[in-house]
């Protein structure tokens, strides 16, 4: 089947939006997951739009699609802040004591 550029960006942003749930109830496994899902359906993308353009409709479509998945990548990154900003302490911890 056929994919128009537009599906990719809808692909993107449902899976966005997954990663969102995955990273309210903090399964951050998940949002990894989910987050190199994104990175394939990006690089579809590009490949795809190399050969593809958006109709001035699509165009349009797009633009608010994009909006939202902007607005869905802040929220998990305030939500995913506290867990790296924990992440990062542990590394700190665990790390050898420089020695001078």
């Amino acid at each position: 089947m056929e994919h128009g550029l537009l599906d990719y960006y809808k692909a993107i942003e449902n899976t966005s939006r997954q990663m969102l749930e995955a990273a309210q109830t903090e399964n951050w496994d998940q949002v990894v997951r989910l987050e190199g899902a994104c990175a394939v359906l990006i690089a579809q993308l590009r490949h795809k739009s190399r050969s593809a353009d958006l109709a001035p409709d699509e165009r349009k479509e797009k633009v608010k699609i994009m909006q939202r998945i902007l607005r869905t990548d802040a929220e998990i990154r305030c939500l995913a802040e506290p867990w790296l900003n924990d992440l990062a302490q542990i590394f700190d911890k665990s790390s050898p004591a420089p020695m001078h």
